[in-house]
Parts: C-alpha cells; structure tokens; sequence
C-alpha cells in the first residue's frame, strides 16, 4: 500500500498520531493536496447526477481554494487569538493536517448512487469535521478539544462570510439587472 494510501486510511480513522507525523513531514505538503484533490474530485463526480459534469471543475477549484483560505484563518484564529501556551505552529503544518482531514470525502464519490448522495455528504461533513478538529488540535498543539473546535467553528464562520461576499460580488447578486 504507497505512504500516501495508508496516511489517508489512517486519517479516516482519526487517528492523532498520523496529523503529528503529518505536522512534522514537511515533505507531505504534495500529498496533503493530493487529498485535497481527490476528496473533491469524488464530490464533484458524486454530485454529476444532480449540478452536472461543470461542478467537477469547479467544485475541485473552489476546495482548493476554501482549503487554503480556511487553513489560514485557522492559523491566524488558533495561533493569535485563542493560542494555548505551548502553542507553536507555522502555516505550512495547518495546511499539510487540514488538507488530510478531507481523507473522509472520498466516500462522497457514492453520492452516484440515487438518492444516496445527501446521506453521503452528511456523513462525510461530520467525519471531516471531526477529523479536522484532531488535525486542529495536533497541529496547534493544543490539549484542549473545546479550543480545536472553537477555532473550527470560527474558521467556518468567517470562511462563509467570505464565500458569502464573493458569491454577492461576482454572483448574480453583484450583476446589474
């Protein structure tokens, strides 16, 4: 089974002591968008039979985007403003756990099935979600939950917001009648 394969598996299985080893690794930086890539391509393809083949392409474009976004914001939120003492970490490990914290929305692909796919992105939101709240608290070296999720729940927020804004800008809210 290639390294890559086997740290996807074993961060679907929340299992902590992969997103330290990922937090160290900068040379996992590559597969951390591999992830990232994957998880959204099988969205993208799990969501055919409902926004078409066009939402493959931008479906994957958009993740890429939000991952970077939303890693940044949980470094800024995590490290400036609701950091623990011991908490020391750069941009780069916020990427790298994040990005593997999508491992779970490969199961998104089975969103081909009919009237599968809803149940399928729930289950695979709340296990991301989880995953990323480990990720969260092993990269920011965090031994509180409760501050992993808050910085998560933050991160979400202003991340929305931000989405948000650009949909009203260059979405039909932003365009003259």
């Amino acid at each position: 089974m290639s390294l890559l394969t086997d740290r996807m598996i074993r961060a679907a299985k929340l299992d902590s002591n992969l997103y330290e080893e990922i937090e160290a690794d900068k040379s996992a930086m590559g597969q951390a968008i591999w992830v990232v890539v994957l998880s959204s391509v099988a969205a993208g393809v799990g969501s055919i039979g409902t926004i078409g083949v066009s939402g493959l392409l931008i479906g994957t474009i958009a993740a890429l985007i939000g991952w970077f976004i939303w890693a940044f914001i949980t470094y800024f939120v995590g490290t400036k403003i609701l950091p623990e003492p011991q908490t020391n970490a750069d941009y780069g490990e916020l990427l790298r756990t994040i990005g593997f914290s999508s491992s779970p929305g490969v199961i998104r692909i089975l969103g081909l099935i009919p009237f599968l796919g809803w149940i399928v992105n729930i289950i695979a939101g709340i296990w991301m979600l989880v995953a990323m709240v480990i990720a969260v608290r092993q990269a920011l070296d965090y031994k509180s939950t409760g501050r992993a999720v808050a910085v998560c729940l933050i991160g979400w927020v202003i991340q929305l917001i931000i989405i948000s804004a650009v949909f009203f800008l260059f979405g039909e809210g932003g365009q003259p009648s």
